[in-house]
């Protein structure tokens, strides 16, 4: 994924987090499986959709904010 893709889905982002994300070898389409079960998964869930992947499960995994901050 490029920076310009990633910030399309995410909004800006800092530095460490484009690298974790590209680390990952997800698509632009996993990145966007992420956002959408990290913003609305009951909705997806409802729609019978399988419960995300390996790698879209690290995704959400960066992206959740820390419970601490």
């Amino acid at each position: 994924m490029t920076h310009d893709e990633i910030v399309s889905v995410l909004g800006p982002v800092d530095e460490e987090l484009l690298v974790e994300l590209n680390a990952t070898g997800a698509s632009l389409d996993e990145l966007r499986e992420a956002w959408a079960w990290l913003h609305g998964d009951e909705a997806l869930m409802g729609s019978g959709r399988p419960l995300p992947g390996t790698r879209v499960g690290r995704l959400i995994d960066l992206l959740e904010p820390d419970e601490e901050e």
